[in-house]
Formats: structure tokens, sequence, C-alpha cells
């Protein structure tokens, strides 16, 4: 009994050292669906009175994407004071959807816009934290609009905005609060749009990645280096918040992750898109099951995810990789089974329809929620730039909220009994049963499973 505590007391040490931000309860709502998501931010924008910055892997040249564009640039014309930027991945503006040709990309969907708007000013800075797109990503999430955080997963386009019908589920939370609002933004300002390796994608005579080469490089050193600067006065038996930022497999972020896992007395829910968690994170849960401790892990089902292929549409080889999740949760699960035999390991499938699932967050003990846009996977974990927001709960203070969003999450998932329940890779269509078996004789399977 004295070394379970220790084990989880040293980690919990660690999460109580943290700076953190004071927070009033009644300034932070959930949010529970992709359409309340774009309605706030829409009425956020059109409230603004001193800056907009929005940070996010892509804005989408499409029905959701141009209503999010269209209101910042009437929000500009209407208030020419107005601080606006508007920060995305460089490499994924530049080219198409995985599977289409680049003839038209977002970078030159921001370009018309800009000239469709003369001497209006909202630009858009392409962000490149590695010299190619495989290696590594803006994988940032926030909006800051004034004092206001409105934080999500969710990137912008029609599903994530809920334009068409379909919709990708993720998490949305609006905090207001002065000092968490201007730390990220100082970190936006001052180690993002000034570094010479940032360029503005809204411009027709745009820089290119070959010129760029040696500043990426330098950049995505100097942003492992980089944190968020804020001064932590929050006492422990109050509500406060905590945020991360980092990139490297050593990163403050990654840091904290598993010290929050470790870090459990009695429960932890995590949920995550795709089941590829970094080899850490697997002998952390395996850790506190065998010390008694409740694991619930929500993730999405195969034909939940965004790279799913329905069979009667044209095979892609990026189709394959929903098979491979599901290998990776069917062998975790056979090797734990006797956990989810005794009721201590609970992993549920999300499926809903057509629709997809992009949720992500830890909750350990009632006390500590970790609300972030983080995959908890190899390629979050060592080559994407990421950010999260660590809620420190004490008092309970926001259960009711909590306990509703988690309600709801829930609510379109099966919990799994046995490990046999997940198909085989003899149960898959033909092409990807011939492409896994093909991949695996060279090994790659392994290697794609760290970049995408």
């Amino acid at each position: 009994m004295l070394s379970i505590f220790k084990h989880s007391k040293k980690h919990q040490q660690q999460l109580a050292q943290l700076p953190k931000i004071s927070q009033s309860v009644v300034d932070i709502q959930t949010l529970y669906s992709p359409r309340e998501f774009s309605q706030a931010l829409i009425q956020a924008i059109n409230s603004a009175r001193r800056h907009i910055y929005l940070v996010v892997l892509y804005l989408e040249q499409d029905q959701g994407g141009h209503r999010i564009l269209n209101a910042l640039y009437h929000a500009k014309q209407s208030a020419p004071l107005l601080d606006i930027a508007i920060l995305v991945d460089w490499h994924r503006a530049q080219r198409g959807r995985i599977g289409t040709t680049a003839a038209n990309t977002n970078a030159d969907w921001y370009c018309r816009m800009a000239q469709e708007h003369p001497g209006v000013d909202v630009p858009v800075y392409g962000v490149p934290v590695n010299t190619r797109e495989a290696l590594g990503v803006l994988h940032l999430k926030g909006f800051i609009v004034d004092d206001l955080v409105i934080y999500s997963g969710a990137n912008l386009n029609d599903v994530y905005l809920q334009q068409l019908g379909r919709y990708r589920y993720d998490r949305y939370q609006i905090i207001r609060n002065l000092t968490l609002a201007n730390t990220l933004l100082n970190y936006l300002k001052y180690h993002l749009i000034t570094a010479p390796a940032v360029n503005r994608l809204d411009n027709v005579t745009s820089t290119k990645c070959f010129d760029i080469k040696h500043h990426t490089r330098r950049f995505r050193q100097n942003l492992r280096e980089a944190g968020y600067s804020f001064v932590g006065a929050a006492s422990q038996e109050e509500l406060a918040i905590t945020p991360l930022v980092g990139l490297g497999k050593q990163s403050p972020l990654n840091k904290i992750v598993h010290h929050l896992l470790c870090s459990t007395r009695d429960k932890l829910t995590l949920c995550t898109p795709y089941f590829n968690l970094p080899t850490l994170l697997v002998r952390d849960l395996i850790g506190l099951l065998r010390l008694g401790r409740q694991v619930e892990i929500i993730v999405g089902d195969k034909t939940a995810n965004d790279f799913y292929i329905p069979e009667d549409q044209p095979f892609k080889i990026i189709g394959v990789l929903p098979y491979l999740y599901e290998i990776n949760l069917r062998r975790f699960l056979s090797r734990l089974q006797r956990y989810v035999d005794n009721g201590q390991l609970v992993v549920r499938l999300w499926k809903e329809n057509d629709n997809s699932y992009h949720l992500k967050g830890i909750w350990v003990d009632d006390e500590w929620q970790l609300i972030t846009g983080n995959n908890f996977n190899p390629r979050s974990w060592r080559l994407d730039l990421e950010n999260a927001l660590l809620i420190h709960d004490p008092a309970q203070a926001l259960h009711q909220q909590r306990e509703h969003e988690l309600m709801l999450i829930r609510t379109h998932t099966q919990a799994m009994r046995n490990f046999a329940e997940l198909q085989n890779i003899a149960d898959y269509p033909v092409k990807v049963r011939k492409l896994i078996r093909r991949l695996r004789r060279i090994r790659i399977d392994r290697l794609i499973s760290h970049i995408l």
C-alpha cells in the first residue's frame, strides 16, 4: 500500500508545483456540440473590440471556412483598428486534401479574398514547424478574442462547424480570463509571427518553401525552448488553469501528460480519435491497471475516423489508417483482457451514423482535466507543435459541466467486452487486407503510424 501511495504522490507533487492562473467558475462554459461552437465563434468575432487571433491547423475554403473568413473581413471593415491575425500550418495550406490535386489550395483562396477586399488587412500567416509536413505541423489550437479564449481541437471547415448535416465531434470550452488570453496571445506574437520562417499566405508573391528552409530549421529549434510566460498566483485550493505548450518528445507538455496519468488515485478517462498511443502512455495505463485504478478509454470506431473510406467508394492508400488503428486497439485489448473482465478497464468505441470523432482529453479523479488538440500519438508526441489547458478543480466547481460533457461523449459509444468483438485482418476488405500484409512485409506500417 505504501508503494502505491508513493507511485502517485511524486507525480501529484509535479502537478502541484505548476504555476496556475486563477479562474472564476462563472467565466468558463462548456459547449456540447459543433453547432454551438460555430455560433459562439461567429458571435465572438462579431462582438470583438480589440483583437482576434485564430490559430488552427487549417481554415478550409468551403462553406464553413468562408463563413469564418467573411466574418473576419466584415469585422475589420467595421472596426479598422481591430487587430486580426490567422495562423495556419504553412504546408497544409499549400496543398489539397490528401488524395486530391493542389490546383486550388487554401493559400490561393486567402490571396483571392485579400484581392477582393483591398485596403482591408486580415493577414493569414503560414507557420512551418518543419521543412516537410510529414515531419511536423502547427497543431496549436485556440481562438483569442479580446479577453476570451475559445478552445477546441476542431479545425475550421464544414464538418467541424456542422454546416451541411454531417459533423466531426470535438470538445469546446469558452473561457473568459484576461491573463490566460494575454498569455496565449503573447506566445503567438513573440514566438511565431515575428519569426523569419513565418510568412503571409494571403500574398500572391508569397515566399517558397525552399527560401525559408534554413529559417525553418532554426525556428523549430527555437520552438523546442519557447514556452508560455505568465505569473501563476492561484492557490492549490481554487479553480485554476495552467496553459501548456511543447514540441518534441521531451517537451514540458508531454511530461505533464505523463505526470497527469500517473497521478491518478482512483479513476482516469482518456479520449483520443486514433488509438496509436506513445509507448510511455501505454506503460502508464498498464501501470495504473496493475495498481488497481479504473481506466476508461473512449476512442473512435474505425468508421468514425476522418480517413475512413466506405467500401462502396474508390479505395486510396490513406484509407488503410483506420484499420491500422483498430489493429493496435485489438492488440491492446487482447493483452489486457483480464482487466476488461474484472471491470477495471473500459474501452468505448464512438460511432454515430456517418459522422466522425475528433475528441481528445484527459479527466483524472474529478480534480484535473486536460483540454487539448493533442492526439496522444507518436506524431503529436515527437513531431507536431502542440498545446493544452490543464484545469485544476479541487473543489469540483465544474462538476456539473464535466459530468454532462462526459455523458454526452458516451452517448454514442459501445463498451467492448472482448477484444474479439473487433474485426481481425482476415475480416477486412480485400484491398485493405492485401495492402496491410504488403506493408508488414517491408515493415513500413510502423513508420506510417509514427507520421500520420
